[in-house]
């Protein structure tokens, strides 16, 4: 939708320069947002959009705007300029267990409750990781002709004491754009039953979507 592309373009402009960047009021308005969902960064983004996909819900027909902050050091600029005491949008949060502090002060001080903040028990590749188990995740990246790649980096003298889980976390880490690609990949091959009580949980708290398939 170009009206939530225009509004999201506002807001980082704003966030960026708050006393001479573009003012996302109008483009809010244009819009029909009614809800912010603050992420940490673009691998977050990108698993938020694959799940609402596979639900078949469209966020930003919803008014629902998914917001890329580029880390959570930035949560409190963000909340200040688009929850309550800002445009006066209803905020929700998606972050790792170590930001959560971050969070609940920036909502805090924005004048948001807290109960829109879902934390991962250490990042959401952790939360994926552990829904979807090493043989699922080997099988994905089969699929995406990256086996090769994980084999060689298992293998490596630095990886021996950590577990599987540790070492796939790690992997998905140490090439640019990889997070980001599985963050998609990985929330497309998980059952639906399977997925992690953060991201359920986000969801739920957005309300019921016109469908829910996964």
């Amino acid at each position: 939708m170009a009206e939530m592309r225009a509004f999201l373009a506002a807001v980082a402009d704003r966030a960026a320069d708050p006393d001479g960047g573009a003012d996302p009021a109008g483009a809010a308005r244009r819009a029909r947002v009614r809800t912010a969902v603050l992420l940490e960064g673009l691998s977050d983004l990108a698993a938020v959009e694959a799940l609402a996909a596979a639900r078949g819900r469209d966020l930003a027909a919803e008014g629902v705007a998914a917001v890329p902050m580029g880390g959570a050091m930035n949560v409190g600029r963000y909340a200040a300029l688009l929850g309550p005491t800002g445009l006066g949008l209803r905020l929700a949060g998606l972050c790792d267990r170590n930001e959560r502090g971050w969070y609940e002060r920036g909502f805090a001080r924005a004048g948001a409750p807290g109960d829109g903040i879902f934390g991962c028990a250490a990042d959401l590749e952790d939360e994926l990781v552990r829904a979807l188990g090493p043989a699922r995740i080997e099988e994905v990246f089969r699929a995406e002709g990256d086996l090769p790649a994980w084999r060689t980096f298992e293998r490596q003298p630095a990886q021996r004491d950590r577990t599987p889980e540790q070492r796939l976390r790690r992997f998905l880490g140490t090439r640019k754009g990889r997070k980001i690609r599985y963050g998609r990949l990985l929330v497309e091959a998980l059952d639906p039953a399977a997925v992690p009580a953060p991201l359920d949980g986000l969801f739920r708290y957005l309300g019921p979507g016109p469908a829910a398939h996964c």
